[in-house]
């Protein structure tokens, strides 16, 4: 098992396995979203157009099994940047953590703070002085909820994220259970480096 951190022209031969990686490990709760190759790799492409983005990618040998990615806010969907009209953060020296998808067998094995650290350093690194992401908002009594869903929520706040009361984007994706595409809220969460 290895790390590595990666950014510049790496960043667009890792793009076909991240893609995979958001197709499988977002179609389980709390993300339920039925999604198609084509559309992954072209909504992955903000990552290889920016100087300053990173992709952080867990291997087991040469299989990628995990993958995080970072840009800066303003680079991302309007959605995203919008949902901050009305706040005092400035959008450009605010820093954008995507995905953060790991197959569920290499869980629990520190990965999710190695994520982290590796995309908080290189937001420092650049001068951005603020992390944020934004993570889905589902009733607590969905059909679709497993008995034994345990919340990120504790994890991000040990890590000094803190959500953002009324800081909502709205993103539209098909759930596997709808035969149509609805917008879902998502909630966002900041850290000051």
């Amino acid at each position: 098992m290895r790390v590595e951190t990666l950014i510049g022209p790496d960043i667009a031969d890792a793009l076909d396995d991240v893609a995979r990686l958001r197709l499988a490990v977002f179609r389980d709760w709390p993300y339920l979203y039925e999604g198609d190759f084509t559309y992954e790799r072209r909504y992955l492409e903000v990552y290889e157009q920016s100087n300053r983005a990173v992709i952080v990618a867990v291997y087991d040998g040469d299989w990628m099994v995990g993958a995080a990615t970072a840009a800066p806010l303003s680079e991302h969907a309007d959605a995203f940047s919008e949902a901050f009209d009305g706040t005092t953060i400035n959008i450009e020296t605010c820093f954008y953590c995507g995905e953060s998808v790991l197959l569920p067998r290499f869980r629990g094995q520190g990965y999710g703070h190695a994520f982290f650290d590796a995309r908080e350093g290189h937001a420092k690194a650049k001068g951005y002085t603020q992390m944020c992401f934004a993570s889905i908002v589902r009733p607590p009594d969905h059909p679709l909820k497993p008995a034994a869903y345990r919340s990120l929520e504790p994890f991000w706040e040990r890590r000094g994220y803190t959500r953002m009361p009324g800081v909502i984007a709205h993103f539209p994706w098909k759930d596997i259970d709808q035969a149509v595409e609805t917008d879902k809220p998502l909630q966002f969460w900041i850290k000051d480096l």
